[in-house]
């Protein structure tokens, strides 16, 4: 028997006061839609935004922040042409990777540095 069904939610950190920059990046340019923190949680900051498979990911404020450039979510979309695009019109910087060809994949930075992986499935 297995124990661990799937993933519910991704977590990725970042430095105080970054709802703004959050709701920008993953809410305008990724277009996901925010969700409501529960009013326990809500006080501490971040903000929560659902993926369309039903799962979440939450930008978490963490002090002492330091971006992370290795361990990073890594995210699907269906055309990864439209995704390099549309980062292109927000000005966002997508570095293309082929070691893994023939799966298509590109690496970029959230707001504050993170490492995020897009993959073309």
């Amino acid at each position: 028997m297995t124990l661990i069904t799937g993933i519910d939610h991704i977590q990725i950190e970042a430095p105080g006061a970054c709802e703004a920059a959050g709701r920008a990046f993953f809410g305008d340019f990724l277009k996901l839609p925010e969700l409501p923190k529960p009013p326990v949680l809500a006080a501490r900051g971040g903000v929560w935004f659902g993926l369309p498979d039903g799962r979440q990911l939450h930008i978490g404020v963490t002090d002492n922040f330091v971006p992370r450039t290795k361990g990073h979510p890594a995210l699907r979309c269906a055309d990864l042409d439209a995704f390099a695009r549309r980062a292109a019109e927000y000005g966002i910087v997508v570095r293309a990777d082929t070691e893994l060809a023939p799966l298509r994949r590109v690496f970029l930075e959230d707001p504050w540095g993170n490492r995020l992986e897009v993959i073309e499935a």
